[in-house]
């Protein structure tokens, strides 16, 4: 499996702005997915989400990429010295997701399943 990059996810405590900015910027085409999270378009390349952040949650940019396993992906991020930051979890019966830092700190998604590509 190459683990291609599938998606990308921006996100801030204006998750209608961010959607508005880089649709307008772009020409992106925008979804809503619900309250929180809007889904973009760009007509090439994978597609990407734009995600209101809460709690104080610093705004972001990551990359989501594609894995066969979440936890084995998790298991090797972390003897490479990453830390797991969300566990695996479904988005669907189809697809799931799950989260890492690498040694920098930087977040990295996995996406697994049915419609990661």
């Amino acid at each position: 499996m190459s683990h291609p990059v599938v998606h990308w996810e921006i996100g801030g405590p204006d998750k209608e702005a961010l959607r508005d900015f880089y649709a307008d910027l772009f020409g992106w085409k925008a979804e809503e997915a619900g309250p929180e999270y809007a889904l973009l378009e760009p007509g090439e390349g994978p597609s990407g989400g734009i995600m209101r952040t809460k709690g104080g949650m610093p705004p972001y940019v990551t990359i989501y990429v594609q894995v066969e396993d979440l936890e084995a992906a998790l298991a090797r991020a972390a003897e490479l010295g990453g830390s797991r930051v969300v566990p695996p979890t479904e988005i669907s019966a189809e697809l799931r997701f799950a989260m890492f830092a690498d040694p920098m700190g930087n977040v990295v998604g996995l996406l697994s399943g049915a419609g990661s590509r």
